[in-house]
């Protein structure tokens, strides 16, 4: 990891910024809020933005980033932008549309980095969740080997730079890795972690496949009750996060995030709050020792916050280690 220059190289050849800022937000917050975050964050320093389909918000981050590429303050080449192809647009023809659908709405040639969002497919049609009269999921059959071809001719068509997954296991990854006449591996695999979900195993075996593994949640959630379990014990509350941030004169979410970076983790971290924004660029400005590391292993007990509810039903849920 070249932290000199905040940066990793993913396995085709293209580089990934290893913070990164995420955009989603619950439904209630308005979406005019996400383009001034966003704004914020270009201002603070973040070149890696994080979004997809479901955040129903790439208009507003693309205003966002297009507004900052006309006030000269970064170009087009230093902003690093993923988006997500949602479940419903799993089938291999709906793959390209889908993707020309986020650059419609971005105003952008081009995104950095396209990703399946999870390992499974939701029947096609304008619901983001669509469900049958008994209110089941509707799910849909298809093969994610033709799914990932479809996003191969994506990235040669030069509608993304790179292309990867998220929520994957072991062995769906393989699964693609295995597959007869690959062209291109995914660069990354974006799952839930933090110091409470290691993803040890995940991690140990992305590395050895020169996936690079993005962490999302990794200041554990915002607790949105839709998706997170109540009760579950709060991550920055955690005694040796904050004993740790006291000894290093910075915040338990600071030592969260450095503590990824320091395993090889690309990191996104989300706040609409500009001190937050600003306050996360300072994961550069200090270094944990190896017994802090040792002592932030210990803080594991595959803790998941985000339950996906509606995948409940599904064959292969839950998905990713341990996943």
């Amino acid at each position: 990891m070249d932290l000199k220059h905040h940066c990793i190289k993913l396995n085709d050849g293209h580089f990934i910024p290893v913070l990164g800022f995420g955009t989603y937000a619950p439904e209630e917050v308005p979406k005019s809020k996400a383009e001034e975050a966003t704004k914020l964050a270009i201002d603070a320093g973040f070149r890696h933005i994080d979004s997809a389909h479901l955040y129903e918000n790439e208009k507003e981050i693309g205003q966002a980033i297009r507004s900052k590429i006309a006030d000269g303050i970064v170009k087009r080449e230093d902003i690093f932008y993923t988006s997500k192809l949602w479940l419903t647009f799993l089938r291999p023809e709906l793959v390209q549309p889908a993707l020309e659908k986020s650059l419609k709405k971005l105003q952008l040639d081009y995104v950095d980095l396209y990703i399946i969002h999870f390992p499974m497919a939701l029947k096609p049609g304008e619901e983001m969740i669509p469900k049958d009269e008994h209110g089941k999921v509707i799910f849909d059959t298809v093969d994610l080997c033709a799914t990932w071809e479809a996003l191969e001719k994506c990235k040669d068509l030069g509608l993304t730079k790179s292309i990867g997954v998220s929520n994957f296991n072991r062995r769906q990854l393989e699964m693609i890795l295995n597959k007869p006449g690959l062209k291109y591996k995914p660069v990354c695999n974006q799952v839930e972690c933090h110091p409470y979900l290691k993803q040890s195993k995940l991690l140990d075996f992305c590395k050895s496949k020169d996936i690079v593994l993005v962490a999302y949640s990794a200041l554990g959630s915002h607790r949105e009750k839709k998706w997170v379990d109540q009760s579950s014990p709060v991550l920055l509350d955690d005694p040796v996060l904050s004993a740790l941030a006291k000894k290093h004169k910075r915040t338990p979410a600071l030592i969260a995030l450095r503590y990824q970076l320091q395993r090889g983790v690309v990191v996104l971290v989300k706040s609409y709050n500009e001190k937050r924004i600003k306050e996360n660029m300072q994961v550069f400005e200090f270094q944990l020792t190896s017994e802090d590391m040792k002592v932030l292993d210990g803080l594991n007990q595959n803790v998941r916050y985000n339950s996906v509810a509606f995948a409940a039903d599904h064959p292969d849920y839950p998905f990713s280690e341990e996943y």
